[in-house]
């Protein structure tokens, strides 16, 4: 539910009662003999709960002018008639209403609420509207003490898209049930409901209204009874996840320590709260949305990126999202929805448009991320769990999308990966930046697709490196040296074409004959991340990301800030996006690049404090960290909470703590460096395999950073390690001719 701040909706194209993303209730308010009492308080208690105080003179008061004292009193706070509304979500909507009469005097008034509902997909609410159906608005028992009040929208829809034809029939609805009251409602023809009451001094006056969605004709339960009655098995699931998931604690001995354990412990709770528990196979494996509230939906590369920069918490979203993708992994080859068989799913929507297609997001495969980058969480998931069974299950999804990189996204065969939409209804930018104009080349200029972009390659690379390994440990020897051989030779073929000798750095594409797209962006911090860069161009690169026009010092950019395209608003284009920041902490770590690593952390929980609750945003704007901009700008449209933003602070954590989990050997890596900001953390409850341990990290006055093990169950072998590729330990890329001997 989006409300206004007072609770309440007022046909506002951003307030709704969503279900499915269906807008099943439109417009619901209050008045007292026809006036909307003043909001005196309306707060959220909890992710599912909110309570709000209304407060008006009642209407029969004598009017004659308060004695003011030493104030200006408010007629209404001396002689106050009281409603307060306390909101229960689940499967829908529980509300307790309760009228009390604070002003010493009887009084008598006419109470209605007035409801109102036009089932608007959440894509039409800021545009013109597609879909147009029968809407019914009726009044059941009108002389009942329980009546409802029965909205009914169907539509059908004839489609023919590219091959794709079909009928489709929509039919949802909202059943607002008055459940108890403590006088009956007036009979009306009108779809709201009035009551006629009388209260004495100090008397109060209950209802219990039920709001209760209905699909297909099929209501959807209402959790909460009366007063709070009844188990909700969401908030049991959640508080279950609570229980066994990583918390984060630290001695308040500096500001920013706690700026630390209060930004993470919003991410945890803003991650529980886009659980999408309707495709969730059990509470063990659950799925995130993408964000609120546009993108309350399954997300392929949402939900696998998110999974993966939190698995620091524990295994779960990994193992909801990874079976969830699975299920959907593409079958055949429909142009329309750019499906092809093997390909990952990008979205799927359950809206009025999606299921009428009217567009093709119910299945949509346009990305080229969610490919790539399902073998890698596979290999995530493995190391933080060992789980054997589950690789095993999900293996041929891995393979099958790797061989569909090679099959479909090698569009002119020359060894790299490609986008290009084939839908009439497609995605034309399908990368990580999937805006329309995300990618420019140097001059301005849109770049036209095909385009092989260098993170996606950097993916692929890692998705093979990485499932190699699994392949290996399952005994598969000759497919495991097949892929990573074919990644050592896609990791040459990127740095001799994608690196650019005049700008030392790392071009954002390559289109389809071949040329550079010579822009200056995040992209080729993605690469520091996968690995995929060679040794000689690491700290270059890793400079270069640093460097003043791509970090603001709230973040780096998306696109520099000296490029002829840049728009500290826009969205791919000179923002800054939390989600890169924290896959960017990653490759810096990887290449033991701890000044950089410091200076990043530190821009992202600085930018978390301006935020309210310490949520970071999906975006925002890229304005450069000075005195001009003591505050960065909020991309205006911006999702928050946002999966991927919120997971991101796990990454910034598991960065400088040096974790590396590796449960098939029941061993996990440490190496620690802790900025001066932040000389202590305790982890506990941290999930290896089946060993749990609670780690307290604290810095020392040298500087140097150290661990003790506090507790520990199971069998672990915890080893204090730097990365096998970091620059100082001098190992690199010779670590990877280890490895490739040993496969050979």
């Amino acid at each position: 539910m989006a409300s206004g701040s007072d609770g309440w909706l007022d046909g506002n194209p951003d307030h709704g009662l969503f279900v499915h993303e269906t807008r099943v209730l439109s417009r619901y308010n209050a008045t007292i003999n026809g006036q909307a009492p003043i909001c005196a308080a309306f707060s959220s208690l909890d992710q599912r709960t909110s309570i709000g105080y209304f407060i008006l003179r009642p209407p029969d008061f004598p009017e004659k002018p308060a004695d003011s004292g030493s104030g200006l009193l408010d007629a209404a706070t001396q002689h106050t008639l009281e409603l307060s509304v306390l909101r229960r979500m689940g499967d829908g909507v529980h509300e307790d209403l309760h009228l009390t009469n604070f002003s010493g005097r009887p009084t008598r008034f006419q109470f209605v609420l007035t409801f109102d509902a036009d089932f608007a997909d959440q894509g039409e609410l800021s545009r013109a509207r597609q879909q147009k159906g029968k809407l019914t608005k009726k009044r059941e028992g009108q002389d009942s003490v329980r009546p409802e009040l029965c909205f009914d929208y169907e539509v059908e829809h004839s489609y023919e898209h590219q091959g794709e034809r079909g009928q489709s029939r929509l039919r949802r609805g909202l059943i607002v049930r008055l459940d108890h009251a403590d006088s009956p409602p007036a009979q009306s023809r009108r779809i709201n409901l009035t009551f006629d009451i009388d209260l004495p001094p100090r008397g109060t006056w209950r209802a219990c209204l039920l709001m209760i969605p209905t699909l297909d004709g099929e209501p959807m339960g209402v959790i909460h009874g009366c007063a709070g009655d009844g188990v909700d098995p969401y908030e049991e699931r959640r508080r279950r996840f609570l229980n066994d998931s990583t918390a984060f604690e630290a001695p308040l001995s500096c500001s920013r320590q706690q700026l630390v354990i209060d930004t993470l412990d919003r991410a945890t709770y803003d991650l529980l709260a886009l659980r999408l528990y309707d495709v969730e196979r059990d509470e063990r494996a659950w799925v995130p949305a993408a964000g609120l509230p546009m993108y309350v939906a399954l997300f392929g590369r949402d939900a696998l990126t998110a999974s993966w920069q939190a698995a620091l918490l524990g295994p779960e979203m990994l193992r909801g999202s990874l079976q969830e993708l699975a299920r959907w992994q593409g079958r055949v080859v429909n142009p329309w929805r750019d499906e092809q068989p093997g390909r990952m799913l990008h979205e799927a929507h359950t809206g009025p448009l999606a299921v009428l297609n009217m567009n093709p997001r119910s299945r949509y495969y346009g990305s080229v991320t969610t490919s790539g980058f399902f073998p890698v969480a596979l290999s995530e998931y493995w190391h933080w769990t060992g789980d054997k069974q589950l690789i095993e299950e999900l293996l041929p999804h891995a393979l099958a999308a790797l061989d569909w990189l090679d099959r479909y996204a090698d569009v002119n065969g020359d060894g790299f990966y490609e986008y290009q939409t084939a839908s009439a209804d497609g995605v034309r930018n399908q990368g990580w930046k999937d805006s329309g104009d995300a990618m420019v080349h140097a001059d301005g200029s849109q770049a036209e697709p095909p385009i092989a972009t260098c993170e996606e390659q950097a993916f692929v690379f890692l998705a093979k490196q990485h499932l190699s390994e699994v392949l290996w440990w399952l005994g598969r020897k000759t497919d495991a040296r097949r892929l990573w051989n074919e990644a050592r030779q896609l990791k040459k073929r990127f740095n001799e074409s994608f690196w650019m000798d005049d700008l030392q750095f790392y071009a954002m594409g390559r289109t389809v004959d071949g040329k550079q797209i010579r822009s200056i962006s995040s992209n080729p911090g993605h690469c520091l991340s996968a690995g995929i860069v060679d040794e000689r161009y690491v700290r270059l690169t890793a400079d270069r990301l640093m460097a003043p026009d791509l970090f603001s010092g709230w973040g780096i950019r998306t696109l520099s800030s000296e490029h002829p395209a840049y728009n500290p608003y826009s969205y791919h284009r000179g923002s800054v996006w939390p989600v890169e920041q924290g896959s960017f902490a990653i490759g810096f770590v990887r290449y033991g690049l701890h000044d950089h690593l410091e200076r990043l952390c530190r821009s992202q929980f600085d930018a978390a404090s301006l935020f309210d609750h310490r949520r970071l945003p999906e975006l925002f704007a890229g304005h450069p960290r000075d005195a001009q901009h003591p505050v960065p700008g909020l991309y205006p449209r911006a999702n928050s909470p946002q999966a991927w933003s919120a997971s991101s602070v796990f990454c910034l954590v598991q960065a400088m703590l040096g974790l590396y989990p590796y449960a098939p050997l029941n061993l996990l890596i440490v190496d620690p460096h802790l900025p001066e900001w932040l000389p202590e953390l305790t982890v506990s409850n941290l999930r290896v395999g089946e060993a749990v341990v609670t780690l307290r990290f604290r810095r020392q006055t040298s500087g140097h950073s150290d661990y003790d093990v506090i507790a520990k169950s199971g069998s672990l072998h915890i080893v204090r390690q730097p990365s096998p590729w970091s620059l100082e330990a001098g190992l690199g890329e010779r670590f990877a001719d280890v490895v490739s001997s040993v496969w050979h």
